[in-house]
């Protein structure tokens, strides 16, 4: 069912933040510092001068529970077209690991004893390992004194911690010279777009804000127009789902039309709702929202843009290159970052997280 909220609490910044009683906002607020973060402690740990091994034969991405899945799918994108190695997504360290590998996994759960045994494999057959995680527990016993570990100096939920991971793993292709990226640029961008989405910020100039508002009373259809794209949306869907405990579609648009039920709504759904409308009218029809997401620039992106917005007219752009100058990289992160903090004012608003919500009386 569509998510029912109390729109007047999104601008009510004393409601706001009295709702927010576990302090979600100010937490997501702080990516760019989770960046920072990680990036100095790469520093220290000298990750780049561990990694200078040569050209690796092929990156392992271990995609584990949580906002691991979202960011090593990132990661995947945002790697394939041009890197010289195999990039391989798996959820334990595969059969051929050896010396010539690099293992990278992120984690918020200590206790993973699969992922530790999964490293302390691949460790123990000479590849090298890069860990995001907890600095204890059987995880982080894995790899010691044989890998490299990351461990969190910004404290947050785990549903938030998909800034440090992602420059975790950015710094590691990073320093396999797989992948440029400017992690302190990111750190900056993410910061503005949290000043952006600042909750004293009215929902008419907060991107954050109005994206809850487009989303709250219709399945979102978060259809990519590029693999970035695509994995942006994944982690889009696990952040409404763990703060708003909304269920939303996530595909590739090509693909997504090839489903003719849901095509037929998405192409029905894109007017706004009728105000006069019975709410108790069950006539099984689900109001839909198609967000079609667009990360990357080029010919490519702009002909799947031309074509989807032909087929359905109704649809939102998200394109973040129209808003910043900055590499699909950055792009990428922001858009996580303003659908995160979206999902948060969503499950805020809605009730589904924090202290007031939806029933909480209309009073600062």
């Amino acid at each position: 069912m569509p998510t029912v909220l109390d729109d007047s609490l999104l601008d009510d910044p004393a409601r706001l933040a009295e709702a927010d009683s576990a302090g979600l906002l100010r937490a997501a607020a702080m990516a760019g510092a989770q960046v920072r973060a990680t990036a100095e402690l790469a520093a220290e740990l000298e990750l780049a001068e561990r990694l200078d091994v040569g050209r690796p034969r092929a990156v392992v991405l271990l995609d584990r529970p949580g906002v691991s899945r979202t960011l090593t799918r990132l990661l995947a994108a945002l790697l394939t077209p041009s890197c010289p190695v195999p990039v391989v997504v798996a959820e334990v360290v595969p059969s051929w690991i050896g010396a010539l590998d690099v293992v990278f996994a992120h984690t918020d759960d200590p206790g993973d004893r699969e992922l530790a045994a999964s490293l302390e494999r691949a460790a123990r057959y000479g590849a090298s390992v890069v860990l995001s995680a907890p600095a204890e527990g059987p995880v982080a016993a894995a790899v010691a004194g044989k890998g490299v570990l990351l461990a969190p100096r910004v404290p947050v939920p785990p549903e938030l911690a998909f800034p440090r991971g992602l420059a975790a793993g950015l710094l590691t292709a990073n320093a396999l010279g797989l992948l440029i990226s400017d992690v302190q640029v990111l750190a900056d961008q993410l910061d503005l777009e949290a000043e952006k989405d600042y909750l004293a910020r009215e929902s008419f100039a907060n991107p954050a804000k109005a994206l809850a508002l487009r989303v709250a009373d219709r399945v979102p259809l978060l259809w990519g127009l590029d693999p970035v794209a695509v994995a942006v949306g994944e982690h889009a869907a696990h952040a409404f789902a763990a703060h708003a405990a909304m269920v939303c579609d996530v595909e590739d648009y090509r693909q997504a039309l090839t489903r003719p039920a849901l095509r037929r709504a998405a192409q029905s759904g894109g007017s706004e709702r009728d105000i006069f409308a019975d709410p108790d009218d069950s006539s099984g029809d689900i109001p839909t929202r198609v967000l079609l997401l667009s990360v990357r620039t080029g010919p490519a992106t702009d002909a799947a843009r031309y074509e989807a917005e032909d087929l359905l007219p109704g649809a939102d752009v998200i394109a973040p290159a129209e808003e910043i100058e900055a590499d699909e990289i950055v792009r990428a992160a922001v858009l996580a970052l303003r659908f995160e903090l979206a999902a948060v004012y969503l499950g805020l608003a809605a009730g589904s997280i924090g202290g007031a919500g939806r029933y909480a009386p209309a009073t600062a």
